[in-house]
């Protein structure tokens, strides 16, 4: 099949399983393009079957803001008709359901079907979804898609209780290719963080509100009380500077390393005790996912899907949101006992190999060809 996948091109989840999606249905023969506003985070992979279309968006001093959307579907119609496109695979549906819904309008007077899928990742439909001013405009979209998948059954419920949906959405997972993850101690330089073989505690995110990252220093703080531990931050956004200021309050900030944005989130997990997650709503929790295939046990909050990829009292613990006293308690159950924390490493491995992309794929593959039978 020709397939066209629109996404955020960003350091974000949706992003991510995007671009992994792409390469992995090229490596089967499938010719994948990318279409967004720059070229995706993690698309660095050669392939003949792999193309990125770039949407180009001009400046005109009529707009105060730029019409993004206007640019994307028409770069739709582009990719479309000249590389012959069987599908469209949307992720996120702000704003790219609506652009190919508009789209596909579009190629039908010119004598082309292209349907699309639309994948729903989370804040699209728990944050921007109930906002009044979008909300409309995403429920046609979602209604109006030949196919629509939710990364879990957490986001599956959200989209039905938020919206009136009059089809079906089908729950397909976020995926991983396990074998990217493959624990080798020997190549892990824990060394460079831990000098003096302290504990490692990790969290990777965007940054934002939601993902209560203060709280994950405040965890940290607690567990470094105890046991000698360093902390890796991940990741960059508008939380960063009070993270910041946190640290350097709580007297741990010599101790908590900014790594920035960085495409090395393997070998950084590989050297990681534990993943920290305290987000207050989270659709799926890829990171986490990422964490467990890395044998890393997870100290995560019970909200959204969590719970789907992180099973209390095997591959991690699940916390209400904002308990910090229960997660650091679980952090130390962990950390001081090497048995209990190698069993828990091996199952956190064991959980992540159910969310395989070899598993994965083939629930896709499936979808898209149903659409275009249809």
């Amino acid at each position: 099949m020709k397939i066209g996948i629109v996404c955020y091109p960003t350091f974000g989840g949706s992003g991510v399983v995007a671009t992994e999606l792409g390469m992995a249905l090229a490596s089967k023969g499938h010719q994948v393009h990318f279409i967004s506003y720059s070229q995706p985070f993690r698309l660095d992979t050669f392939s003949g079957n792999l193309f990125y279309h770039e949407v180009p968006i001009a400046n005109y001093p009529l707009f105060e803001f730029l019409p993004y959307e206007i640019s994307l579907t028409s770069k739709l119609v582009d990719v479309a008709i000249h590389q012959d496109l069987d599908l469209l695979h949307v992720h996120y549906a702000i704003p790219h359901a609506s652009a190919a819904f508009l789209a596909r309008q579009i190629l039908k007077t010119k004598g082309k079907k292209v349907p699309f899928v639309t994948t729903l990742h989370g804040t699209d439909i728990t944050l921007m979804g109930r906002d009044p001013s979008y909300q409309p405009v995403i429920e046609f979209a979602i209604n109006e898609s030949d196919a629509v998948t939710a990364v879990s059954e957490s986001l599956k419920l959200d989209t039905l209780k938020y919206f009136n949906i009059n089809r079906e959405v089908e729950v397909v997972p976020n995926f991983i290719d396990v074998t990217n993850y493959a624990k080798a101690d020997d190549l892990c330089f824990k060394n460079l963080y831990a000098p003096n073989n302290e504990k490692i505690l990790i969290h990777i995110s965007n940054f934002r509100p939601v993902k209560r990252i203060e709280d994950v220093v405040k965890v940290f703080d607690k567990v470094r009380q105890e046991v000698p531990s360093k902390l890796l931050l991940v990741g960059d956004g508008p939380e960063r500077g009070n993270v910041e200021n946190l640290a350097r309050n709580l007297g741990v900030i010599d101790d908590v390393i900014f790594l920035g944005k960085t495409k090395a989130i393997e070998k950084l997990l590989c050297m990681s005790d534990l993943f920290l997650l305290t987000s207050e709503s989270e659709s799926f929790g890829l990171s986490a996912l990422e964490a467990l295939a890395s044998h890393v046990p997870v100290i995560s909050t019970n909200t959204g899907g969590i719970p789907e990829v992180n099973k209390h009292g095997y591959s991690g613990f699940l916390s209400e949101v904002g308990d910090i006293e229960d997660m650091a308690k679980n952090a130390l159950y962990l950390l001081k006992d090497n048995l209990l924390h190698k069993k828990f490493k091996e199952q956190a491995a064991q959980q992540a190999a159910l969310f395989n992309i070899d598993a994965i794929l083939p629930m896709y593959e499936a979808i898209y060809e149903r659409i275009v039978r249809n």
